[in-house]
């Protein structure tokens, strides 16, 4: 959890503007903290060359020092001087940048950045985002961004502003105030087992690089672009994540969780809990992440409805929340990875 001890920031809420974008720029300079928006979930901005304010995203979200984070960078060619960005990568590169999707990549020697960020890997994991806001942000202040989802450390992701406020207020310096995050949920990312995108070899996944043998493609989470559609352009099926070391960022057991329990694949809530619904259900109290069952609007409402109910529950003394079952294709595979972390068991 952050750190109780931690002097309190005055947080300020920045217009999506061109002079709210130079504000950030500068206060990101300066080795603070912004919280912006993203196409997938507002993210905790930090100059990703600097090791103290790479620090402060950790103490701030209260997160594993074991746990690496993305670098958020304007274009191919800025990930290129970070990370070997060869072969299978690049290809999907070029087809789904900028957009919701994170390659785990061989870190450059000279790259420049925090030794923090990948938390001891030989490894980095690099996008370039989508969203409008973030692409300027990036542009205005001209370097790479390390940025983790803006909310403590294994609690709901952000999908507002608001959502940042509630969870970090105090422990930034700023949030730019976009508006909702069209996607909802967080990026796709995809590593390469074996000899790496381009055939050498360099190492294992084990130790943040990859070991020797064909450089297959490995869905280490599920997220805002379907698998589906990176097979398609890989002309091969992604692997499973196999092992449990951290090698990506949202991998822990116990993530994206509210303060009261959840529990899935549920016919209706119990008494005292509150329902989640997916489709056509039963009326109950609670929300419906999709009347007519379509999982991008799911996705999309899925941390704030998780938020709301979990406020109610707080209020009405719910005893947790019943979610009903969602389709694992698609956009499903992320949806179904969210709530299973959110279900999880809890330190």
């Amino acid at each position: 959890m952050p750190d109780p001890d931690a002097a309190a920031l005055n947080t300020v809420v920045l217009s999506p503007t061109p002079r709210g974008l130079r504000a950030a720029a500068g206060l990101l300079r300066s080795g603070a903290l912004v919280a912006f928006p993203t196409e997938t979930v507002y993210g905790l901005g930090a100059d990703a060359r600097s090791d103290r304010a790479v620090a402060a995203i950790y103490a701030a979200k209260g997160r594993p020092s074991f746990n690496p984070l993305i670098v958020h960078v304007a274009g191919t060619d800025d990930a290129d001087a970070v990370a070997r960005l060869d072969g299978a990568a690049r290809a999907l590169a070029e087809a789904f940048w900028p957009g919701p999707l994170t390659l785990v990549l061989p870190r450059r020697p000279g790259s420049g950045l925090a030794d923090r960020v990948t938390a001891g890997l030989a490894t980095v994991a690099v996008r370039v985002p989508a969203h409008p806001l973030a692409r300027d942000l990036l542009d205005a202040f001209g370097g790479p961004l390390a940025a983790p989802s803006a909310n403590p450390s294994g609690r709901v992701s952000a999908t507002t502003a608001a959502h940042v406020l509630d969870g970090l207020r105090g422990r930034l310096a700023a949030v730019i105030d976009g508006g909702a995050c069209p996607v909802g949920v967080e990026s796709t990312i995809v590593g390469f087992d074996g000899s790496g995108p381009d055939g050498i070899e360099s190492g294992g996944f084990e130790s943040g690089g990859f070991e020797s043998g064909g450089g297959a493609p490995v869905l280490l989470r599920p997220g805002g672009l379907a698998a589906e559609a990176i097979e398609t352009v890989l002309g091969r099926p992604l692997r499973a994540r196999a092992g449990s070391a951290v090698t990506a960022p949202g991998q822990l057991a116990s993530h994206y969780a509210p303060a009261v329990p959840v529990r899935l694949d549920a016919s209706g809530p119990a008494a005292a809990e509150l329902w989640l619904g997916f489709g056509p259900g039963p009326e109950a109290p609670g929300l419906n992440l999709s009347p007519g069952a379509d999982l991008a609007e799911a996705a999309t409402n899925l941390f704030a409805h998780l938020r709301a109910l979990d406020a109610r529950a707080a209020v009405e003394g719910a005893s947790g929340i019943a979610v009903a079952p969602i389709p694992r294709d698609g956009l499903g595979a992320a949806l179904n990875d969210r709530l299973t972390r959110a279900a999880a068991p809890r330190d």
